[in-house]
């Protein structure tokens, strides 16, 4: 008996799990394609083919869904970082990766992409605080790995990481608003090309001005 009540609560767990990924899918799909203050939580309901009731026995308010998608964006980024972590990659590999973490998302969760980008400054001035932080970690986590490529010798000495670190990230993070899906390009292929303009350059380096 013990066994079949656990198993119904984790039934149930699973479910709602679902229900609410569903919800926060829909409303940052919503979020992209209409604007945050275009959409209301009527329309959030709508497209989650639920009634208004049952959205807020999962979400108080459209804040709440929208501090999630903020909180599930940056998580992925930061969650791809710690893994690789593990597997002693190269300072150039692993910057290849946290750029294509960024780019490689707009197959993915590009609602995701476009509210972090577009929609901060809409959460309540704490909530602001806190994904700043996680975005700021994100971009920590590639002056780090500036720094360990400089102090290997991947990266030239006179890099300045942070600048760097600056420039990169800016490069990826407006990818969103001119990415298509089906385009010349993947997203895997752009972050590719981006990485080798970053660690290549795009001048002939024995180029003389006339």
């Amino acid at each position: 008996m013990v066994e079949d009540t656990m198993s119904g609560t984790e039934t149930r767990t699973a479910e709602a799990d679902q229900k609410r990924a569903l919800i926060i899918n829909q409303a940052a799909r919503l979020f992209d394609e209409r604007g945050y203050g275009n959409t209301n939580m009527t329309d959030i309901a709508r497209a989650g083919g639920i009634a208004k009731p049952t959205l807020y026995h999962y979400f108080r308010s459209k804040d709440e869904i929208l501090m999630q998608i903020h909180e599930e964006f940056v998580a992925i980024l930061l969650s791809k970082h710690e893994e690789r972590r593990q597997q002693n990659l190269s300072a150039r590999a692993e910057l290849l990766e946290l750029m294509a973490d960024v780019v490689t998302l707009l197959d993915t969760h590009r609602g995701h992409v476009r509210v972090f980008f577009e929609h901060a400054r809409e959460l309540p001035a704490e909530e602001q605080r806190v994904i700043r932080r996680k975005r700021d970690q994100f971009r920590a986590n590639v002056i780090e790995t500036l720094q360990r490529g400089i102090k290997n010798g991947e990266f030239t000495p006179t890099l300045d990481p942070k600048l760097a670190a600056w420039g990169i990230v800016g490069m990826v993070n407006w990818t969103y608003q001119w990415y298509v899906q089906d385009a010349k390009y993947s997203s895997r292929e752009i972050a590719e090309r981006f990485y080798t303009m970053v660690v290549n350059g795009i001048g002939v380096p024995d180029h003389r001005e006339v």
